[in-house]
């Protein structure tokens, strides 16, 4: 594909990538909780539902959504009950001085790849936005599954380096708080912003 229209897509994906949404929230909220071992399990998480979301609307669910008022209620609903679920647990994880960096004392890396994988794949707005969004960039006189490869390998790259920064950020950040009082407040403070989370995605309307 063109070189222009690739960078004009780079340029599109790194503005959509900085605006936190619902994901960024979840695996800073996650990191500042469980620190530097989250960093592989949010990465991997969050990678794997954008490339289910991209999937579900290159086969056609984006066009469902965007005129079933029903089908995308019930997704968004379902986001909204999983964010404020993860808020309330993290909001009330128990901390522990000197257990609290320990792999008992914290969530698996499962646990963590399957929250950040369903807030992201799950999201109806993400799905609706792709299907809108990547067919800008396509040439049709040119290859098409080619440019497809091309864009959604650069779209999960740049998510990959987005969501890698804000979660090393945050659980640097934890790392350096080491009473138990702090990363209480840290937990709170992660919980409080993923039912925050919850309650702007109750609010999205389906245009």
């Amino acid at each position: 594909m063109a070189i222009e229209m690739w960078s004009a897509f780079v340029l599109a994906v790194i503005v959509f990538c900085i605006i936190p949404g619902p994901t960024v929230i979840l695996v800073i909220g996650q990191a500042m909780a469980h620190g530097k071992q989250s960093v592989l399990p949010l990465v991997s998480g969050v990678l794997a539902g954008d490339f289910v979301a991209m999937s579900l609307s290159l086969l056609g669910l984006g066009a469902v959504l965007a005129t079933s008022a029903q089908l995308f209620l019930i997704l968004k609903w379902f986001g909204v009950c999983y964010l404020i679920y993860l808020g309330y647990k993290t909001f009330t994880a128990k901390v522990e001085t000197d257990a609290a960096d320990s792999p008992t004392a914290t969530k698996s890396g499962f646990s963590m790849f399957k929250d950040a994988f369903l807030v992201t794949a799950l999201n109806p707005k993400d799905i609706v936005f792709f299907v809108a969004f990547l067919p800008q960039f396509i040439t049709p006189s040119e290859p098409i599954a080619v440019q497809l490869s091309i864009l959604i390998l650069t779209f999960l790259s740049i998510v990959a380096i987005n969501i890698t920064f804000y979660t090393v950020f945050a659980g640097k950040m934890r790392e350096h708080i080491k009473s138990a009082s702090a990363k209480k407040w840290f937990n709170r403070i992660g919980g409080s912003a993923l039912v925050g989370a919850g309650g702007i995605t109750a609010t999205m309307q389906k245009a």
